[in-house]
């Protein structure tokens, strides 16, 4: 195959990449005018550690919403978030904060294993409720809480903050479209040396983002899943894990977490028949580069590489909190629901068994 056939591939690729590029979510938003209720909706922050006040500073800049209050145990935390917004109610009891009848939903960033007291609670007194990635430390949790917002007919959203990126909604277009053929493998890398969280292991903490993302794009579950991992740390917590999952198709993904590697790592490869899907998140531009082979080559003809630099550069944080507060007004499904993230929790605690059993774990029979 000539040069100009591959070029031509790629030009035609590139063409269809550069058409609407905003994410699907962000079209969807701005048709979405006839909100069922027409009040501003009052938020509560729970948890000013790390991300709640990411999450306070995106809910304030949002129209229809206003954060009355935040909350933490840590009387130091209040007092830099207040120094910031200093008309904010500030508790150390969140308890008290749920019951609230002034609090129409409430935004959960602490700790993994309070997720699910919290957010329970919150629904029992009628709150809706978006929780910090992972949901819960369990599926039993994490189904009790699907179970209790659908009873309570209330909104329930997992923040998987990368699902609203403009490039995950075009690399979602992609492979849905069939851009590189079938899929052979995907293999992930997140990485990092400095940020270890006391509340699980590095599983828990950096996989969700991959597994949200492959859970959205392939739209199918792993049928076994094999890990393996230690903990240099502190024993008993893996810093460093390899997860692989394996579909009924043939699929296999391969995914490498840390947190002593002496490079931040933010990187997925996606392999197909066609052509390749590299997503590279710390690139300041192009952070999606598609590899589209000429049309009939072998495998192993080289692919021509065509950047993407043209996506929408909005705040993929402001997109995923202005997606939960048009749910709740407009009574529609999180795309990151309570049910994507009960999936995800499955697999993590196969990945755990494999851990411990050092063999791999059948999906399917759980």
């Amino acid at each position: 195959m000539s040069r100009t056939s591959s070029v031509k591939n790629a030009e035609t690729l590139a063409a269809f990449l550069h058409s609407d590029s905003r994410p699907p979510v962000l079209r969807e938003l701005s048709r979405q005018n006839n909100h069922r209720f027409q009040a501003p909706l009052n938020l509560a922050i729970i948890g000013c550690g790390y991300w709640g006040p990411n999450l306070l500073r995106n809910f304030q800049d949002l129209p229809h919403c206003r954060v009355t209050t935040i909350c933490d145990p840590d009387n130091d935390r209040l007092s830099a978030v207040r120094s910031l917004y200093s008309d904010l109610n500030a508790s150390t009891d969140c308890t008290e904060v749920v019951a609230s009848s002034e609090i129409d939903a409430v935004i959960i960033a602490t700790p993994l294993r309070s997720h699910f007291p919290i957010a329970k609670a919150a629904l029992e007194a009628g709150k809706h409720t978006f929780v910090e990635k992972p949901i819960a430390a369990s599926s039993c949790e994490a189904e009790e809480l699907n179970s209790l917002a659908r009873r309570q007919r209330l909104t329930l959203m997992v923040g998987h903050t990368f699902l609203y990126t403009a490039e995950v909604q075009k690399l979602n277009e992609l492979i849905t479209c069939g851009a590189i053929g079938r899929l052979l493998y995907i293999t992930a890398r997140r990485m990092h040396d400095g940020l270890v969280r006391k509340d699980c292991n590095v599983l828990w903490d950096l996989a969700p983002h991959d597994l949200s993302i492959l859970a959205y794009v392939l739209r199918k579950s792993p049928a076994r899943v094999l890990c393996s991992g230690h903990g240099y740390l502190r024993p008993g917590a893996e810093d460093v894990v390899s997860l692989q999952l394996s579909y009924n198709d043939g699929l296999f993904v391969t995914i490498l977490c840390s947190w002593l590697n002496p490079r931040k790592i933010r990187e997925m490869t996606f392999v197909g028949t066609k052509g390749m899907i590299v997503y590279d998140d710390l690139e300041p531009v192009g952070k999606l580069r598609i590899y589209a082979r000429p049309p009939d080559s072998r495998l192993s003809v080289p692919a021509q590489p065509v950047s993407i630099d043209h996506l929408d550069k909005g705040e993929p944080l402001r997109v995923e909190c202005q997606h939960f507060l048009d749910c709740v007004r407009n009574e529609t499904t999180p795309l990151s629901d309570g049910s994507s993230g009960s999936a995800l929790i499955r697999i993590l605690e196969a990945a755990d068994e494999s851990l411990i059993l050092r063999k791999a774990v059948e999906l399917e029979s759980r």
